[in-house]
């Protein structure tokens, strides 16, 4: 499966929160942790989707419903519901063997997260799993990550309704000061990506960063995800970046663009 779009059915829908839902489609994928798929909707559009879970029989889609696009997918689509996937696309983390790592994941971010963690635990590593949002009934997969050998949750909610008050970024602050930490990963808002990446850098810890963009091709033609500053396509050389190459960004955690090039404000 890569360009031309393969037709799939929804084998199973489960229902995250209120505004999130996950589709499991029954085929294999070959995709990555931190890659993304392109997902088209017959007689609407064709928008990208991280992979929240993929191995040699099927793969999840974990969808939030916050636009146009998005809000028709969780309204339409059920179990039986066919569409197409082409991909997958980008490029995705490191997989570390036998280190001890830290995942930060904001909000949506905890899907392609859980992803990385089931793979991370695989080759051995020891995984401190970071969770925010701004409340309880936001939260994701934090009961199949607890369930995890190898991984111990950690939770952060704004208004204090479960685990730490406040910024989850406060916790990997306190984890990389305690040491150990071989190596950071996140998704999630840029504004909390980016304070991970101030912290790592002034502790001396690596770091890799999920940049989202208005990805239309998913190849590198068309040119409407490449960023400012590094003039590269995220689809290519991202999403997943080195904290490093994710600083060059013009507008980092401060603007980006639309569909027509326009800045926008986070």
């Amino acid at each position: 499966m890569h360009d031309i779009p393969k037709v799939l059915k929804i084998a199973e829908v489960r229902t995250e929160n209120p505004t999130v839902k996950t589709y499991v489609f029954k085929s294999g994928l070959g995709a990555k942790p931190g890659q993304f798929v392109n997902v088209w909707m017959p007689r609407v559009n064709e928008k990208p989707f991280s992979v929240a879970y993929c191995d040699d029989k099927e793969f999840w889609l974990t969808i939030a419903a916050v636009g146009p696009f998005s809000k028709k997918f969780h309204e339409e689509f059920k179990v039986g519901g066919k569409l197409g996937v082409r991909g997958p696309y980008g490029h995705g983390y490191t997989v570390l063997k036998d280190k001890h790592i830290a995942l930060l994941a904001g909000g949506y971010g905890a899907a392609p997260m859980y992803y990385l963690a089931h793979e991370a635990v695989k080759n051995g590593c020891k995984v401190e799993f970071i969770v925010g949002a701004r409340n309880k009934d936001l939260l994701l997969y934090t009961d199949r990550i607890e369930k995890m050998e190898g991984v111990k949750l950690h939770i952060a909610t704004d208004d204090g309704s479960m685990g730490r008050k406040g910024y989850n970024t406060v916790i990997l602050q306190e984890l990389i000061a305690a040491g150990g930490i071989d190596m950071v990963m996140t998704c999630g808002p840029e504004i909390m990506m980016k304070g991970a990446m101030d912290i790592c850098e002034k502790a001396g810890v690596p770091i890799e960063v999920s940049i989202e963009r208005y990805m239309k091709c998913g190849s590198g033609v068309c040119g409407n995800c490449c960023v400012d500053g590094l003039g590269v396509p995220v689809c290519k050389k991202g999403p997943v970046m080195s904290g490093e190459m994710a600083r060059k960004i013009d507008g980092l955690a401060k603007w980006h663009r639309d569909n027509v090039g326009m800045k926008v404000s986070w």
